[in-house]
Parts: C-alpha cells; sequence; structure tokens
C-alpha cells in the first residue's frame, strides 16, 4: 500500500493527478487530497474511491505553516506511513512591478508557493526517509526563465527551484528522490485566479493561451516522472529550448520576452 500526500488536489493539475494515480494504482493506493475547498475535494475523492483507491480529505491552507504540519501529522496518524508528497499547491500572479502600490501579496505568494513547499517536506521528511519516498515539486518554466510580467511568480518559482535542488543532494544517501516538474501554460484557471497589481484575482490570463498543454497530459507526464524518480520534467519543446537559448543566447530570450510583453501590453 503506497500513501500520497497531493497539495492543491481540489481541481487543476492535482485533481488530475489523483485521479490517474487512482486509476492506475487502484486499491494499493491511499491518496491524502488537500485544499482549501473541502467541497471540492470530496469531490476528487469520491472520482478517486470509484476506482478502488482510499481517499482522506484534508482541508489544508499551505499559507499556514499548522495547516501543513497538521496536514503531514494527521496522514501519519491515520495510515502509518507516508511515501509520497506532491507539493503541487501554488497561485500565479501576472502585474509588471511598476503598477503594483503595495507587496504585501508578494509576500503572501511567497508563503504560498514557497514556503508551503518547504513547511510540508519539513513536517514529511523523517517519515519519507523511512520509506524511501519520493517528493515532487511542481515548478513552472517561469522558474527557469524569467518572464516580464511575472516578477513575483518566478522569484517564488526560483526559489522552489533552489531548495529543492539542493534538497535533492542531501537526500540522496537516504533513497529519497526529488522530482521537479516545469509545466508550462496549462489549460486550467490557476492564471484567472492569480494577483493582479492590486493584489486581487486577475479574472483574466496574462499569458497566451493558445496552444495550451491538457491537464491531462501535464498529470501523465508528472505520474510517469514520478514513478521513475526522475530528476526534472521539462514538459514541452519550446521550455526544453528556452533553458538551453538562455545558457547560450541569453540576450536573445531577452528580447523575445520582450516582444512577447510589448505585444501582451497593447490595445485589444
Amino acid at each position: 500500500m503506497s500513501v500520497v500526500i497531493i497539495t492543491g488536489a481540489s481541481d487543476g493539475i492535482g485533481a488530475e493527478l489523483a485521479r490517474q494515480l487512482a486509476q492506475t494504482q487502484g486499491s494499493k493506493l491511499t491518496l491524502v487530497l488537500a485544499a482549501r475547498s473541502a467541497d471540492k475535494l470530496e469531490a476528487v475523492a469520491q472520482q478517486c474511491r470509484q476506482h478502488g483507491a482510499r481517499v482522506k480529505v484534508r482541508p489544508t491552507d499551505v499559507g499556514i505553516e499548522a495547516d501543513c504540519r497538521g496536514l503531514v501529522q494527521d496522514t501519519v496518524e491515520a495510515f502509518g506511513q507516508l511515501d509520497a508528497l506532491v507539493n503541487n499547491a501554488g497561485m500565479s500572479a501576472h502585474a509588471l512591478l511598476e503598477e503594483v502600490t503595495d507587496l504585501a501579496w508578494y509576500e503572501q505568494l511567497m508563503r504560498i508557493n514557497l514556503w508551503g513547499s518547504v513547511w510540508c517536506t519539513h513536517a514529511a521528511l523523517p517519515h519519507l526517509k523511512a520509506s524511501k519516498g519520493r517528493i515532487v515539486a511542481v515548478s513552472s518554466l517561469a522558474g527557469l526563465v524569467g518572464v516580464p510580467g511575472r516578477t513575483a511568480y518566478s522569484t517564488t518559482k526560483f526559489a522552489m527551484n533552489g531548495f529543492f535542488e539542493a534538497l535533492r543532494v542531501e537526500l540522496q544517501p537516504h533513497g529519497v528522490s526529488v522530482t521537479l516538474a516545469y509545466p508550462g501554460v496549462v489549460a486550467t484557471e490557476i492564471r484567472y485566479r492569480g494577483f493582479n497589481a492590486q493584489g486581487d484575482a486577475a479574472g483574466k490570463s496574462g499569458l497566451d493561451e493558445s496552444g495550451a498543454m491538457t491537464v491531462e497530459e501535464c498529470a501523465r507526464l508528472i505520474r510517469e516522472g514520478m514513478a521513475r524518480r526522475e530528476r526534472d520534467i521539462v514538459m514541452s519543446f519550446k521550455g526544453k529550448l528556452s533553458r538551453w537559448m538562455k545558457l547560450i543566447a541569453p540576450r536573445l530570450v531577452d528580447r523575445l520576452a520582450l516582444k512577447a510583453l510589448n505585444q501582451d501590453v497593447r490595445p485589444h
């Protein structure tokens, strides 16, 4: 029996990953689904139970340290073990720095995207070492290449990458794998709910959504990479190209990013 925690599991990538894991592992799987909305979590849980998985719903706000530690504690008390932690919960943001008057929401974004993962991982560490388990961190291509208009979001994801890359080396002698996933634009609602310059829900995407990866494909790539204990999952040719172009032609990457930004801010 494998026990897996997924944060941000009420919709989007987290919910689809839970469904796929349940479908492929069935009764061999115990899922602990965490997010703020108990009702949405329960709906996902019912879908997973139809495939034979055992599921526990645990309402959790990853921006609160006590919630993160309580999530892990409740899981281990209920099932006696922890085999994988998927740090998927996150929030988006899109704003030019010069448009922001109050940076408080930058700090809040860091609490959700970075500290939520740190707190959950720190609490889970002894249990994952005991099981020689897996850690998955869902980052973003914006954590590999700085994206204009995404100063807050890119900052949180770059920080997340640094934390988990260092942790990977620390945990190598203990048999615990750390997998970093780098989705690009995925067809979810995350950008619509993300912060705008005023710290309110944006209500629209600040990115070009044409050609967005399906949530099913994204979750499949994470599920398969997690099973293989891969180091990194860069999900698209564009993402892989951008990663290498940043090393060999960084000014070109900057010019392309600026061109994309200028197109985005023109009147429609």
